[in-house]
């Protein structure tokens, strides 16, 4: 009986815990790699290109002089590493 609980857990950890540890690790890696005139995506689906970078927020530019200040962790994902991912599906 205690056997298979421990069991279920350990498969739990494996398939479920472990995955999304290693995916935070990698997010939290790539947002301190950041850089200036990088373009980004937001969670929010917004693209812009960084021009500022601070310990807690970003400044992105999204058009022409239109810069909005964001929080740092709410970066998602490089632009050009999502389009290239796209343009080969």
């Amino acid at each position: 009986m205690w056997i298979m609980l421990i069991a279920m857990f350990v498969i739990m950890y494996f398939f479920m815990i472990r995955p999304q540890n290693k995916k935070q690790k990698e997010i939290a890696n790539f947002r301190k790699s950041l850089q200036v005139n990088q373009n980004v995506i937001t969670a929010g689906g917004i693209h812009g290109v960084i021009k500022e970078i601070n310990d807690d927020y970003i400044v992105l530019e999204i058009a022409s002089n239109v810069k909005i200040k964001i929080d740092k962790n709410s970066i998602f994902a490089d632009a050009s590493a999502a389009n290239s991912q796209s343009a080969t599906k």
